[in-house]
C-alpha cells in the first residue's frame, strides 16, 4: 500500500522529467560559418550542433574534412552551398543518420560514387542544384527511404534512368540539357505515373532534338518505337525480378537440403536418380555417337571374322570333306552333269567373297595344310 501511494505521488514528477528530456533533445543548436574562408571544417564546433552552415568557403569535403563531420551526428541540417567540392565520395555523411536537409548546391560536383548517400536514412531534401552532374545512377538514391524532394536543377544531366524513390513528391529538373529521345521515355512514364510532383514543369524544355524544343520533358510526343522499347525494358526487369526471385527459393532450397541432412541419414533414393541420369547420359552418348560416327560400326563390321581355333578347324574339315567320295551319290547322273554340279560346288573359290583380307591369318600354315 505505501509502494503505491508513493508510485502515485512521484509519477507527476517522473513525467516532468520526461518532458523536460524530450525538449532538451529537441533543442536546436546553429552553427553559421559562412563566408569565414574556411578550406577545413573547423574542428571546435559544438558536438551538439544540429544546423550547420559552412556556405561560401573553400571547403573541398576531401577525406579530413569527411572525418571531422562524422563526429556531429546529431546534426538534422547541412549547407555547403558554393563551396569546392567536385567529388562526393563513398560514405561522406555516413554518421549523420539524424540529417533531414543536405544542400550541395553551386559547387563543382560532376562525380557523385556509388555509396556516397549512406546512412542517410532520414534525409528529406537533398539539393545538388547548379553543379556540375552529366549523369546520376538511379541506385545511389536507394538509401533514401524518406526523402521527399530531390533538385537537380541546373546541371548537364540530358537523361536520367527512372529512381527508385517511392516516397517523393517534388521533383526539380529544369536548367538541363535534356534530350528527348528514347532514351527519356522512363522518365516521363515515371513522371506521369507516380504522384511526384515536376516543379516549374512549364521551363523544364527539350534542349535536343531541335524539332522537339518546345516541348516540356512531361509532354513531349514519342514514336512508336518507344513504346516498344519500353515495353521489352519492362519485359527485362521482370525476368532480372523473377531470376532473383527463382535464384533465391533455389538457395533457400539448398539451404533447407543441407540443413536436413546434417541431421536425417541418406536413404538410397538418390543413388537411384543418380543412376538414372547416368545411364541416360550414357544412353544418350552412345547414339549421338553412332549416328556422327557411322566409321565405328563399319570398322566393326570388317573384322568380323576371326581365327578359327584347332578344334573348331577339325569340326570344318568334318563337315566339308575335302575328298569327292563323300559328296553325296546321285544316281543316274551322266559326266556332263557332274561336271556341271562340280562347278557349281566349287564356284565360290573362284568369286570374290567381298571380305577384306584378315591380316591375322597366318598364310605360311594354310601353305603347309594345301
Amino acid at each position: 500500500m505505501k509502494f503505491t501511494c508513493i508510485t502515485v505521488l512521484f509519477w507527476p514528477f517522473s513525467m516532468l522529467l520526461l518532458s523536460d528530456k524530450s525538449q532538451t533533445s529537441k533543442i536546436e543548436v546553429k552553427c553559421n560559418f559562412t563566408e569565414k574562408d574556411y578550406s577545413l571544417i573547423p574542428v571546435g564546433i559544438n558536438n551538439n550542433v544540429t544546423i550547420l552552415d559552412l556556405s561560401y568557403n573553400k571547403i573541398t569535403l576531401n577525406v579530413t574534412n569527411t572525418r571531422v563531420l562524422q563526429k556531429y551526428f546529431l546534426l538534422t541540417e547541412l549547407y555547403l552551398i558554393q563551396n569546392n567540392i567536385t567529388i562526393l565520395h563513398n560514405s561522406s555523411f555516413s554518421n549523420l543518420s539524424n540529417l533531414e536537409i543536405l544542400n550541395i548546391c553551386r559547387n563543382s560536383i560532376y562525380v557523385i560514387q556509388q555509396d556516397a548517400f549512406v546512412g542517410l536514412n532520414k534525409l528529406k531534401q537533398l539539393h545538388l542544384c547548379q553543379n556540375k552532374i552529366l549523369q546520376l545512377n538511379p541506385d545511389m538514391f536507394m538509401p533514401l527511404n524518406n526523402l521527399k524532394l530531390l533538385n537537380l536543377q541546373g546541371n548537364l544531366i540530358s537523361y536520367f534512368d527512372v529512381p527508385q524513390l517511392f516516397h517523393l513528391e517534388l521533383i526539380i529538373l529544369y536548367g538541363n540539357p535534356w534530350n528527348c529521345t528514347c532514351s527519356l521515355f522512363n522518365l516521363q512514364n515515371w513522371l506521369k505515373t507516380s504522384n511526384v510532383i515536376l516543379e516549374n514543369e512549364n521551363i523544364t524544355m527539350c534542349s535536343y532534338p531541335h524539332s522537339l524544343k518546345c516541348y516540356n520533358i512531361k509532354t513531349v510526343p514519342y514514336m512508336a518505337e518507344c513504346y516498344s522499347k519500353f515495353a521489352s525494358s519492362i519485359t527485362e526487369d521482370l525476368y532480372v525480378h523473377f531470376q532473383s526471385i527463382s535464384n533465391s527459393t533455389f538457395n533457400s532450397s539448398l539451404n533447407n537440403f543441407t540443413r536436413n541432412s546434417e541431421h536425417e541419414p541418406l536413404g538410397k533414393s538418390w543413388i537411384f536418380l543418380v543412376g538414372v541420369v547416368v545411364t541416360a547420359l550414357m544412353t544418350s552418348l552412345l547414339i549421338l555417337t553412332a549416328i556422327k560416327c557411322p566409321i565405328w560400326y563399319n570398322f566393326l563390321l570388317s573384322y568380323n571374322h576371326r581365327r578359327l581355333e584347332e578344334h573348331e578347324a577339325e569340326t570344318y574339315e568334318d563337315g566339308f570333306p575335302g575328298n569327292s567320295n563323300s559328296l553325296p551319290q546321285i544316281g543316274d547322273i551322266n559326266s556332263e552333269d557332274t561336271t556341271v554340279i562340280f562347278e557349281q560346288l566349287h564356284s565360290f573359290v573362284a568369286e570374290d567373297d567381298g571380305f577384306i583380307e584378315d591380316k591375322y591369318i597366318d598364310t605360311h600354315e594354310l601353305c603347309e595344310e594345301n
